[in-house]
């Protein structure tokens, strides 16, 4: 099997470039700082999101619950490690879950797959590799 003939699965809502509109040491903080309850004391939804320096480029597959501000300080470089050293700025890929615990899982699944399968999934809604921060509210 090729990564063409890979049918990547759709399980949350993607942050795609058309239409209208982690685990290195620094993430983990980031993550684990993240509150997992809101106010109500149900599960926080979460965000699996792919960060790049340009199209085709160094891969970053991250898990937040507040995408805007991650992405945010991956473009500020606020957070030291690996997408700061190598100017990973580039939001190309967001897909939202509502479980985090679910949304964990899968970024722990993609950062497993080859990369091939990776640009894929990120090709399937974003073609252009075009940043995808602009678009978050």
């Amino acid at each position: 099997m090729t990564a063409s003939d890979l049918q990547l699965p759709t399980r949350g809502k993607v942050l795609a470039s058309r239409g209208p509109s982690t685990h290195d040491p620094a993430t983990h903080e980031a993550f684990a700082s993240d509150a997992i309850l809101d106010n109500t004391g149900t599960m926080k939804g979460g965000w699996v999101y792919i960060m790049t320096n340009r199209p085709n480029g160094t891969l970053y597959v991250g898990t937040t619950a507040d995408l805007a501000r991650r992405a945010w300080e991956h473009r500020n470089g606020v957070v030291e490690g690996f997408t700061k050293q190598g100017g990973l700025s580039r939001l190309v890929y967001a897909e939202r879950y509502e479980d985090i615990l679910i949304a964990k899982q899968h970024e722990r699944n993609i950062k497993h797959w080859p990369r091939a399968w990776k640009v894929r999934l990120i090709l399937r809604d974003n073609p252009n590799w075009d940043d995808l921060y602009g678009r978050l509210a």
